[in-house]
């Protein structure tokens, strides 16, 4: 791991987004609340903050940090029939929080598609990517 022990504490956050492609039919029933599995974005929400805290269990040598907040939002897109998941998470300290608001993303995109893969095996998960970072030394990067 980097040693970060000489740099100072400072708050930091970062933005990251993905998309979950689908049927119209599929986000229809994401809609309504009635797939088999139960809610679906409720369920994915849990998930994407629950995995933000355990990232470097998944990712070697990325630091453990404390995170002050992780959310994970949803805008349903019914003209091109996706979610775009948006993942937020703050961290005050020494390293930044890029790599847990990527994971929060991407496993809230992973549990869509496993909540509802019995009826649309044709889903897509896309783009997982950092649209804003701020803190450090670096400041404030936006990327989209």
């Amino acid at each position: 791991m980097v040693d970060v022990s000489s740099k100072p504490d400072t708050q930091r956050q970062a933005i990251a987004k993905g998309t979950v492609s689908m049927k119209p039919a599929t986000l229809a029933l994401i809609k309504q609340g009635k797939t088999k599995k139960g809610e679906v974005l409720v369920t994915a929400r849990l998930a994407g903050i629950m995995a933000a805290k355990k990232t470097p269990e998944l990712i070697p040598l990325c630091h453990p940090i404390l995170i002050d907040e992780v959310k994970v939002e949803f805008k349903l897109d019914e003209k091109n029939s996706a979610i775009e998941i948006t993942s937020t998470a703050k961290s005050t300290g020494k390293t930044g929080v890029e790599m847990e608001a990527m994971t929060a993303a991407a496993v809230a995109a992973l549990t869509i598609y496993d909540m509802v893969k019995g009826v649309d095996r044709g889903m897509k998960i896309a783009n997982i990517r950092l649209v804003e970072k701020s803190g450090g030394k670096s400041g404030k990067i936006t990327l989209e």
